[in-house]
């Protein structure tokens, strides 16, 4: 018997959010849990999925969201977030574990598919999505079409090289845009800074410790008018917006929807972004700008996009 629900889980570097999503496009439950790290996290992963879809039953559907490089089979061939992590069919495992289909595809492909259908980008035929979260994913619609490039892998904008001599990423390689335009690359700018003893109240919030700084205390600083935490966030959109220009000479998106953990912070990060995108796109006064927004669905567009996998699958 049809139950009119599909079920969305999307798999982040330190979280899996699951939720139920109704016919009208509602969500009516939500369950988290840690998402499992180390040696030895396939099995644990494989059971933290099936338990969240079984906390969020019955339902008619599941699909899954997970950071890496997805193949259009659903196998997670690498996940350089997810220590241990790699060439796993997750599909057939958590379907063989469910006893139910399951969709499986690239956490920022689902994110892309939730703002195209349902979210901020509703109604538009070439966008670019751009999830700023534990690092970079991204997703592409080019005239009214969901692209995923030939093996399924498309959207990595995150590990477009910025500067070669930057820091490490854990892709392996260094320089990659996600270690400046990401959360992780927020801290590491408010590290830098606090080390530098240019952002005081941050250093406060963070108990004097310079490696104990995260993201949400530079944003609460900067609610607060802090000069310093302001000067930091200036900086992370004037990082953001090098990559979306680089994007918009590949692409030239009519729009660019900006998703990931970091949207519940966009009345301090878009007008930054959106003036660095005017001071470092090619010819401003003679093309068209793209729309830039914030995500609707926001940290969950995932998990809604993972619960409309099997009903976005024509338009692939």
């Amino acid at each position: 018997m049809s139950t009119g629900l599909s079920v969305g889980i999307d798999v982040g570097g330190t979280k899996c959010l699951g939720i139920a999503l109704d016919a009208d496009g509602e969500i009516v439950a939500e369950e988290r849990r840690p998402t499992p790290r180390g040696d030895g996290s396939i099995p644990l992963l494989i059971d933290t999925l099936a338990e969240l879809a079984d906390a969020l039953g019955p339902y008619d559907e599941l699909g899954v969201g997970v950071p890496g490089l997805v193949t259009r089979a659903g196998v997670l061939r690498a996940a350089p977030n997810l220590d241990g992590v790699a060439d796993v069919d997750i599909a057939g495992r958590l379907g063989a574990e469910v006893g139910h289909r399951v969709r499986v595809d690239n956490d920022a492909t689902c994110a892309t598919v939730a703002e195209w259908m349902f979210g901020a980008a509703q109604g538009v035929s070439d966008m670019v999505l751009v999830t700023l979260g534990t690092g970079i994913g991204g997703g592409l619609v080019q005239s009214g079409h969901l692209q995923r490039g030939r093996n399924g892998f498309a959207g990595e904008y995150g590990h477009m090289v910025v500067d070669p001599a930057g820091p490490p990423c854990p892709c392996g390689r260094r320089g990659c845009w996600e270690r400046y335009a990401s959360g992780s690359g927020l801290a590491r700018l408010a590290r830098e800074a606090a080390v530098g003893r240019r952002v005081s109240r941050v250093l406060e919030l963070a108990g004097g410790d310079p490696e104990a700084v995260r993201g949400e205390m530079v944003q609460q600083a900067a609610r607060e008018g802090d000069a310093d935490s302001l000067a930091v966030i200036d900086d992370f959109g004037r990082w953001v917006a090098i990559g979306l220009v680089s994007l918009s000479n590949a692409l030239d998106p009519e729009m660019f929807v900006l998703g990931g953990g970091l949207a519940a912070g966009a009345d301090l990060y878009l007008d930054p972004i959106k003036a660095w995108y005017q001071e470092l796109i090619y010819q401003p006064d003679l093309r068209p700008m793209p729309r830039i927004e914030f995500a609707r669905w926001s940290e969950r567009a995932g998990a809604v996009g993972a619960s409309l996998l099997w009903a976005a699958h024509d338009a692939w």
